[in-house]
């Protein structure tokens, strides 16, 4: 390869974005996800003792997923082999394990296979990880979006521990983005850029948990100033506006004050008015938000929080109804798919509320808090064996469809809650029904009490 091949090929060469370059390199770096990766956590300790297991990490996007697995496989010196269930079939999976049993024969590594997107893997897909990943001979880790539960296949997901990862709050969002514009080595720190407070809050709340759209709206704000040839004094110290940002990202920003409450004011403003059932207020409020440029997708997950702690029973269609919405737009997008958040706005707004199930799972939180892990009852017990039976697991259990109307007098609780009740229906919608049923069964018991 002569000089000037050299040259095209290294001008060819892709630039890594920013949030690729500020991927933490270990645990010291990795933000946010102290429950499952900090210090005395179960990733962080069997890291430490190289004793790492098949995993399946379920969070949303930009919450750090990928960036754990390589973390994973760096610190514990595995090899690492990086798949898209979106791009990949069963013929790479038989490459993969083909590579997997090298790695093992010829270097004595371990391999860590990372999935992301496994929920897009079809049965039989996933059916070919089954036995090398209970041989051991790879150790899966998966990364999802959506609900492992019903996304991945049972035998897999049993031979896989579930990892729950959260959105990233403002605060770690605020922090990676600091480091982002001060690290001279990966990041923005030798541009001479700083932010005004405004612009960072700015792009913290555009982000809602994913830092990747945060560090994407960074990058393209500073490109922009950054090529701009009409600065006056190229080596003079940037500061990063709202404006700029507005500017870059061709959105215009909600009214945001230095703390950004504003944004909190719309919100809560468009919550009340779906609670006080006013759909006119409701799409008010709708419209401020999209016009100011929200994501969509935030204003729908409200909407889903909604229905569950406002609406819940009173109206069990009001979820999907929502969820649909939600669908709705991401398939069409903006315009058309705004009017699809509206409809269900207007029926949010419209439909009886109960905030019964919300109350009654609170209820539950504090009794757990209180009473710890309680033992499950003998007689409702699985006994699947032959050991569990002669110790009294499932005895005395009587079969609901044995009797008439499929109801029967039985305690379900733990011993200890024996008869305290949580869910108290309200006459609002469907919930009356509920109420009426709830009611004829609770009069076969006796001793009924709250919760205390």
């Amino acid at each position: 390869m002569d000089l000037f091949e050299q040259k095209a090929l290294k001008t060819l060469r892709p630039v890594s974005p920013l949030a690729e370059k500020m991927r933490p390199k270990n645990l010291e770096e990795f933000i946010g996800q102290n429950h499952v990766a900090g210090e005395g956590s179960l990733i962080h300790s069997a890291i430490i003792k190289d004793r790492i297991f098949s995993m399946i990490l379920w969070g949303p996007p930009g919450c750090g997923k990928t960036t754990l697995a390589t973390i994973i496989a760096k610190e514990t010196s595995s090899h690492f082999i990086q798949i898209s269930a979106v791009l990949s079939g069963v013929k790479d999976i038989r490459a993969v394990i083909e590579e997997a049993k090298n790695q093992q024969m010829l270097n004595r590594k371990r391999t860590i296979l990372f999935v992301d997107e496994i929920h897009r893997f079809n049965k039989s897909q996933q059916d070919a990880f089954l036995q090398h990943v209970e041989s051991g001979l790879i150790t899966l880790i998966g990364a999802t979006t959506e609900n492992p539960s019903f996304e991945v296949i049972p035998a897999l997901l049993s031979r896989c521990r579930m990892i729950t990862l959260n959105p990233l709050s403002p605060d770690n969002i605020a922090v990676i983005l600091d480091r982002a514009i001060n690290d001279k080595e990966n990041g923005l720190g030798n541009k001479n850029l700083s932010f005004d407070q405004e612009a960072l809050n700015h792009l913290v709340n555009i982000a809602d948990g994913d830092v990747r759209t945060s560090l994407n709206g960074l990058e393209v704000t500073a490109s922009l100033l950054l090529s701009d040839i009409d600065r006056p004094d190229p080596e003079k110290p940037i500061k990063i506006t709202l404006n700029d940002i507005e500017k870059a990202l061709q959105k215009k920003a909600l009214v945001y004050d230095k703390s950004g409450e504003e944004h909190y004011n719309i919100i809560s403003a468009f919550h009340k008015s779906l609670r006080g059932s006013d759909p006119d207020a409701a799409l008010y409020w709708l419209g401020r938000m999209i016009e100011a440029g929200e994501d969509p997708l935030y204003i729908a997950r409200r909407m889903v929080r909604f229905a569950t702690e406002d609406i819940g029973n009173a109206d069990p269609f009001a979820l999907s109804v929502t969820m649909n919405a939600m669908e709705a737009f991401r398939f069409l997008g903006h315009p058309e798919g705004d009017l699809a958040l509206a409809q269900a706005v207007a029926y949010l707004a419209t439909a009886p509320k109960s905030n019964s199930i919300y109350k009654a799972f609170g209820d539950v939180k504090e009794t757990i808090k209180k009473t710890g892990t309680l033992p499950v009852p003998m007689h409702i017990r699985n006994a699947p064996t032959g050991l569990m039976k002669n110790l009294g697991y499932g005895k005395d259990y009587k079969y609901a469809h044995d009797f008439k109307d499929a109801h029967v007098k039985q305690e379900y609780l733990p011993e200890k809650l024996k008869d305290v009740l949580y869910y108290f229906p309200t006459d609002r919608g469907y919930e009356k029904t509920i109420k009426q049923r709830l009611d004829k069964w609770r009069a076969f018991k006796k001793n009924l009490k709250k919760p205390e």
